[in-house]
């Protein structure tokens, strides 16, 4: 069980505008990992600091830098700063691998709930 930095691209959104997706904008999060590629729990308490969410971008307006929050069963992405946006849940996200190939869905600080795909995975 390790940190592991996970990048994630849009996926294909048509009815959201990116019929064919967009490598441009995503996700750089450094997760806490067990063998099965799931979040671990306990890693992550003992790691929080290092568990790091940066959102990707063309447009600077839309780039955040946060964390990997977790309440109850659910998983976020926080933020600090108001402009950033509200805290982003993650559709699931304890429940699914986050293994090159897998999909995940974010709700969207405007609402939008979209697809991204696990593009990367490198082990910390």
């Amino acid at each position: 069980m390790s940190l592991t930095r996970v990048v994630m691209r849009l996926g294909r959104n048509p009815d959201a505008g990116f019929p064919d997706g967009d490598d441009h904008h995503g996700y750089v999060v450094i997760a806490p990992l067990d063998k099965d590629g799931k979040l671990d729990t306990e890693l992550w308490r003992a790691n929080k600091a290092a568990c790091t969410v940066d959102r990707f971008s063309p447009d600077a307006t839309e780039t955040a830098d946060g964390w990997l929050s977790h309440r109850g069963t659910r998983w976020f992405f926080r933020y600090d700063e108001e402009e950033e946006g509200p805290d982003e849940p993650v559709y699931r996200l304890g429940e699914h691998s986050m293994r090159i190939g897998d999909y995940l869905t974010i709700h969207e600080a405007d609402g939008d709930d979209l697809t991204y795909k696990i593009t990367e995975t490198t082990p910390l």
